[in-house]
């Protein structure tokens, strides 16, 4: 199998994955700049809230599996 093929058949098994993690780093990366671009605060807070966004993804889509499991 050629990495070709081993590249489409991993997006073929994950496709809505891919889709929604790139739609939650997008939607991150966008609130983070457009907060800090209204508001003065250091590059290292600006990094720091963009690095967040990995522990905030996680807690997002946690808390979500748990809200689905007691339905």
């Amino acid at each position: 199998m050629s990495v070709v093929d081993t590249l489409r058949d991993h997006v073929r098994d994950h496709k809505r994955g891919m889709f929604v993690d790139l739609v939650f780093a997008i939607a991150w990366v966008t609130a983070v700049s457009v907060i800090f671009d209204l508001l003065p605060a250091p590059q290292w807070a600006y990094y720091l809230t963009l690095a967040a966004g990995v522990v905030a993804y996680y807690g997002f889509f946690w808390s979500l599996e748990l809200a689905m499991e007691q339905q």
